[in-house]
């Protein structure tokens, strides 16, 4: 692998930047001074240093984020803005990408990587990777309607729906709506709405609060994110079917 190659994947600095910092002579590699950004270097054995502070490679990046209402989980478009326009400069990079998708008008838990084995892993229906909603739904649902979820429901164009688990968290008397929390193993599209649908009501506000192993963080604002710790990170990679391998 190139030097200055590796030298901005890992965010030392821009292409320019990442030249300007081998031609001034702070780049070794296994105490030799890098005289060329085209010198080969071995991620795996070579010890890369600027200034004497080791620059470690790192291939995969994983991060939580709490999606807010109004941005839409796709890596570029010239109309909307998109969870990467979330990222900051130090940590955006263009081969990140959504694990899966919320839509525009859903918030809350959503990986963001570029692992695609693990992605992959995450959405295939094999894995039955789990996602809990927590929705505002208009009028009074009662636990008769909500254990018919459970039995797996059909949906008004006939789309048969794996059983789910959902309960009544609260009535709201006044406002006259129900929080109900869903736990789906699928994806289908807008699937929480549907269902809601079929029981003659509307979703008005929906929040994913898990992904998998993966909870929302407390105190993650929406429009905010974090890396994954390395005990989230392992868990997906269990729900995902995967040996975790972190250092």
């Amino acid at each position: 692998m190139r030097i200055d190659k590796f030298l901005h994947a890992m965010r030392i600095g821009t292409r320019t930047q990442v030249r300007r910092l081998i031609k001034d002579g702070h780049i070794t590699t296994n105490g030799e001074p890098v005289l060329s950004g085209k010198q080969q270097v071995n991620p795996g054995s070579d010890t890369v240093l600027l200034d004497d502070e080791p620059v470690r490679y790192q291939e995969f990046f994983y991060y939580v984020l709490n999606k807010p209402v109004g941005v839409i989980t796709a890596t570029a478009d010239t109309q909307a803005k998109t969870v990467l326009d979330l990222f900051n400069t130090t940590d955006y990079r263009d081969d990140l990408f959504p694990v899966g998708r919320l839509d525009k008008d859903t918030e809350g838990v959503l990986v963001i990587t570029n692992d695609g084995a693990l992605s992959h892993a995450l959405l295939s229906p094999s894995h039955h990777v789990t996602k809990i909603y927590e929705a505002e739904v208009t009028g009074e649902i009662t636990p008769e309607q909500v254990t018919g979820f459970n039995d797996g429901i059909t949906l008004k164009d006939g789309t048969q729906l794996q059983p789910a688990q959902a309960r009544i968290v609260a009535f709201h008397e006044i406002e006259n709506y129900t929080t109900l929390q869903i736990e789906i193993h699928e994806g289908k599209y807008h699937q929480v709405k549907r269902m809601v649908g079929t029981l003659g009501e509307r979703v008005v506000q929906l929040r994913r609060i898990a992904f998998g192993s993966l909870t929302l963080p407390v105190g993650l604002l929406a429009g905010n994110y974090r890396a994954l710790t390395d005990e989230e990170l392992a868990a997906l990679k269990d729900d995902a079917g995967q040996t975790a391998d972190i250092d």
